[in-house]
């Protein structure tokens, strides 16, 4: 399965409204989301759906927080809900993602009767360059 970086692209700070960018998101498990923001001011916290609409950072669940540049892997189907404390998460810091299995990749597409496989195809363009060699040898080396 592969996974995917959803960064936050307008870094994380006041005033933005990450709901309108998680709103034409699309999360799965396995993906990973980056945070970058300025540590001596900033931070990142995991919290349930009720400390997330209230803006409440006590009791959070996780502290993101590392370096500035943090990243957190999403590994289960469910929603996930972040904000940044000190009253900067009533200045539009904080994000929910909901989280989704990642869609099964589509079946391929069946070899029609009469078409050639990969195979055939290689197989075919090697016999075109041997008869290609043998006839330039005979028309070009031995004339």
């Amino acid at each position: 399965m592969e996974s995917s970086m959803a960064a936050l692209h307008r870094g994380w700070n006041p005033n933005v409204n990450y709901s309108e960018w998680s709103d034409h998101e699309r999360f799965y498990v396995g993906d990973w989301l980056l945070f970058n923001f300025d540590k001596r001011y900033f931070n990142v916290l995991e919290v349930n759906e009720t400390s997330y609409d209230n803006c409440n950072d006590r009791g959070f669940i996780k502290n993101i927080t590392r370096g500035g540049r943090d990243v957190v892997e999403l590994t289960q189907v469910r929603p996930y809900y972040f904000l940044s404390s000190g009253g900067y998460c009533y200045h539009g810091m904080k994000v929910a993602v909901n989280v989704e299995m990642l869609p099964p990749a589509p079946e391929p597409a069946p070899v029609k009767n009469g078409s050639l496989t990969s195979d055939a195809v290689s197989l075919t363009i090697f016999h075109y360059m041997i008869s290609f060699a043998v006839a330039y040898y005979y028309l070009v080396l031995l004339f």
